[in-house]
């Protein structure tokens, strides 16, 4: 192999002759050399930046974030009234069924009103007797009057005749047995008029100190008049109406016939004139969270749906502090627990809403308006402060 290539390198140096003229002598070729590409420094400068570019990207996001604090611990709640009979009685008629939509004042079910009924009459009668009974009253002080009227006139004659007498007596005209006769008339018209004023202030105080007083104002016919409202009250109340509106629910125990007494339930009224959203958030995301900070709402049912609304109201503690049984932490086994606090958001008016039914689960997000910020090792030598940013204008929640 050395040989032969020793051999062609020879025969390209030999003379070169052309058909006519003089023989050429041409030199060999030196190899062209092409400079190396810094492909490694590159790789290098890659690798770093790399690294580099993610940590910043990371860090930009992390103190621009924590703006809007989301959870999806939250639900729909809506006023649950437990319709309670007033008074007790059978079931006469039923006029709703399980799930039914009902407006306020609409009938739910009734009571046999007989026996109340009955009550309500007899309060009357009691009524018109204390009525006519005041009205003798009234005339039993115009007769007491009258009567002590006579006896000041027969007081007045018996003094005029015992002046008489007593004269009569020193001149010698009578004797003293007339005299003393006299005496007598006068010392009992006297005890008469006494028993005669005592009847009229007896008068007077049946018509409760005041003889011009009105019959329905007096108080025997004041507890008349308010025996026959509480019977008239529990009349009425033997028609069960609902309170708000709303859908019916748990009717298993309507059932006409049945007796119901005012202390068990018969059935349970959804309201739906009010709902909102209680949402659980962690204690740790309740640091820039106020009242009146703007909310987005997705319900899973209607995830096509946003709601808009507004914070209403934080709870006053956590979950477990108002649970059946609390837990009790001063125990040797105590493990340390994010709370979460229930916080009520209330949803704006005017919006298109669907139909909402309690219990339904939701996605909560606030805008609380406060980023995080870059930490304090990094803005103070940097001169740079975190604070909030431009947020929507919160709504106060009084204005609701």
């Amino acid at each position: 192999m050395n040989a032969q290539a020793s051999k062609s390198a020879l025969d390209d140096a030999r003379p070169v002759r052309e058909a006519e003229g003089p023989a050429v002598t041409l030199a060999p070729q030196a190899p062209v050399s092409t400079p190396a590409k810094p492909r490694r420094g590159r790789k290098r400068l890659l690798i770093a930046a790399l690294p580099l570019a993610l940590a910043l990207g990371g860090g930009y996001v992390w103190a621009t974030g924590g703006r809007y604090i989301a959870t999806e611990d939250a639900y729909v709640k809506q006023d649950r009234i437990s319709v309670v009979p007033q008074v007790s009685g059978q079931i006469d008629q039923v006029m709703v069924a399980e799930n039914q939509a009902v407006r306020g004042g609409d009938v739910l079910f009734t009571i046999d009103p007989a026996v109340y009924q009955s009550a309500v009459e007899e309060d009357q009668a009691k009524l018109e007797s204390a009525r006519l009974e005041v009205e003798k009253l009234k005339a039993a002080y115009a007769q007491a009057q009258s009567e002590a009227a006579t006896a000041r006139d027969a007081l007045a004659t018996a003094e005029t005749q015992d002046e008489r007498q007593q004269s009569l007596l020193k001149s010698g005209v009578v004797p003293q047995a007339t005299a003393d006769d006299s005496a007598l008339k006068l010392q009992q018209a006297r005890g008469a008029l006494a028993q005669a004023e005592s009847r009229v202030l007896s008068a007077k105080a049946a018509l409760a100190g005041d003889p011009e007083i009105a019959t329905d104002r007096h108080p025997a016919v004041l507890e008349a008049l308010a025996a026959l409202h509480a019977a008239e009250l529990d009349l009425a109340h033997t028609t069960i109406r609902a309170s708000k509106d709303g859908v019916v629910s748990q009717t298993g125990r309507l059932q006409q016939g049945q007796y119901v007494t005012p202390a068990v339930a018969v059935l349970a009224l959804v309201a739906t004139d009010n709902s909102w959203i209680e949402a659980n958030f962690k204690e740790t995301d309740l640091t820039h969270m106020t009242e009146g900070q703007r909310v987005d709402v997705v319900l899973d049912t209607y995830p096509d749906q946003p709601l808009k609304g507004v914070v209403g109201s934080i709870g006053a503690g956590t979950g477990s502090e108002f649970a059946l049984l609390p837990a009790q932490n001063a125990s040797g086994n105590w493990v340390k627990v994010v709370q979460r606090v229930p916080l009520r958001v209330q949803l704006d008016p005017g919006q298109a809403m669907p139909v909402l039914r309690a219990g339904m689960s939701a996605s909560v997000e606030v805008d609380t308006g406060q980023t995080r910020g870059l930490p304090k090792f990094v803005a103070g030598p940097l001169g740079l402060a975190s604070g909030p940013v431009a947020a929507a204008p919160a709504v106060p929640a009084a204005s609701k």
